[in-house]
């Protein structure tokens, strides 16, 4: 080997040492790259996991839990004298920069993972410590002066940490889903009240029932969700009980005295979010029924706007040999055969994302059921889970009300033909007429295709006066006020 190869070959060497650092843990040492703030234990993860393709940096709001979480711990420890004033200060700021939304990409191991959440919180510690070695002159990965473990995660686990940091995450998440429902609501509610005099026939098993108003339909849809806003709030609330000082198991062993307390009062100072201890940190470390609850709603939720939108699609089926009762407004071409065709894509969209929710919460279901002793394992996948649900149902409910609900128009003439021509009307003749008769001029109205006012007065039942004045919409689509 000639001294210059050999001089080339150290010059690399030294060029590849300047672009990583060296990190180790029980496992042994591994390379890690200079500008990472991740450290290895992420990076074994990585290794590990390349399940999805989906770095838990698509979840946003669970970093930004992250940072209230250990930022409260920080402080609690502080406190309680587990931890110095000076780490103390150093992790704050590195805290407060990622509930700022900074540093997202350097939290890159995939969402679903094995180990019950610890790559996740491996990976928060290993950020927070090296944003906070930065903050104090230290290089990156400099652990002897501020440690992931020893001093980030002090007083800490994964199996109190994690779940926590959740259902943080959630509980914004929730806050925004509950905004983009009452902003839908409100939507149908508002075309409730545009369309509330116009007459129309309702339908039951797809076949014509007895008349009601297009606001009365629309109303419906109003009411349906916000009931669901309501339930919405109650599983929030459910999540509202967290574990933090629990540590491995609920027992809190390895945090100080009083911890728990004090962190939980940071939690909630810090993130102005009202979580409480669970009163049973033994059973909270282990029990995934909040979650199970939160997704049941979500499903409730999913379901009862797919069924909207079903509803949006049908009646705006047509133009021509459809149901034609309203008209959505065309948002894009429907075809790339048929010139003209303009298709429902907004409902469809949310029909879609209903579908997702539903089989998340089978997914759900089964992880929260296959916990087993004193941790649930499969918190990543219910997390992930939960926060795509979230997330779907919120983009969906504001697109279907600024991209469909707000631009729907009724049929009018169509709506007003069919309530003409309709023997359904008949039905309101029962209390008067009584049904044989009223049927009479039903059977009587089909066989002829004449309409049943003039059908009523040639049977010499009803005269065409009396008919007008018994078929108007106040008496049609509301309960009858009988004479005293």
């Amino acid at each position: 080997m000639t001294t210059a190869t050999t001089a080339m070959q150290a010059a690399q060497a030294a060029a590849k040492q300047a672009l990583t650092r060296a990190e180790h843990d029980f496992l042994g040492e591994k390379q890690i790259p200079a500008q990472a703030y991740w450290g290895v234990h992420t990076a074994r993860a990585l290794e590990n996991f390349p399940i999805s393709g989906t770095p838990i940096s698509a979840m946003p709001d669970l970093i930004r839990a992250f940072g209230f979480v250990k930022k409260a711990a920080a402080r609690a420890n502080a406190d309680l004298g587990a931890l110095d004033r000076k780490r103390t200060a150093a992790i704050i700021l590195a805290c407060n920069e990622l509930i700022a939304g900074h540093y997202k990409e350097q939290f890159v191991v995939d969402v679903i993972q094995g180990g019950a959440g610890t790559s996740t919180n491996m990976n928060a510690n290993e950020v927070i410590a090296n944003i906070a070695l930065e903050k104090l002159g230290f290089e990156k990965g400099r652990y002897d002066v501020l440690h992931p473990n020893d001093h980030v995660n002090a007083s800490q686990s994964t199996n109190d940490v994690y779940p926590t940091a959740v259902r943080i995450a959630l509980w914004t998440g929730i806050d925004r889903l509950l905004g983009s429902m009452e902003t839908l609501q409100r939507g149908f509610a508002a075309k409730a009240d545009e369309f509330k005099d116009i007459l129309k026939i309702g339908r039951t098993q797809l076949q014509d029932a007895v008349p009601m108003t297009l606001g009365q339909e629309f109303s419906t849809y109003a009411v349906m969700i916000e009931e669901d806003v309501l339930r919405l709030r109650e599983a929030r609330a459910l999540i509202e009980e967290i574990n933090l000082g629990a540590t491995a198991i609920g027992t809190g062993i390895n945090a100080p005295a009083g911890y728990a307390d004090m962190a939980c009062a940071f939690l909630a100072e810090e993130s102005k979010i009202p979580v409480k201890k669970a009163p049973n940190l033994v059973e909270a470390t282990q029990d995934t029924g909040a979650f199970v609850q939160l997704s049941g709603v979500l499903k409730r939720i999913a379901c009862k706007l797919s069924k909207i939108c079903n509803d949006l699609r049908l009646l705006s089926s047509g133009p021509q040999a459809g149901f034609g009762d309203i008209k959505l407004p065309a948002r894009q071409a429907g075809s790339s055969i048929m010139p003209g065709k303009v298709n429902p894509v907004i409902p469809e969209v949310m029909n879609q994302v209903a579908f997702e929710v539903i089989g998340n919460d089978m997914t759900i279901t089964m992880a929260s059921e296959a916990g087993q002793l004193q941790l649930n394992a499969f918190e990543p996948i219910m997390g992930w889970s939960l926060f795509k649900s979230i997330e779907h149902l919120s983009q969906a409910c504001l697109t279907l009300q600024a991209n469909c609900v707000a631009g729907i128009e009724p049929n009018r003439e169509l709506l007003a033909k069919r309530v003409r021509e309709s023997v359904t009307l008949v039905t309101a003749l029962n209390p008067i007429i009584g049904y044989e008769k009223a049927a009479l001029i039903a059977k009587t109205a089909i066989a002829t295709g004449q309409p049943i006012d003039e059908v009523a007065e040639s049977l010499g039942i009803l005269s065409k006066a009396q008919m007008e004045a018994l078929l108007v919409p106040d008496k049609l689509t509301q309960p009858m006020r009988l004479a005293a």
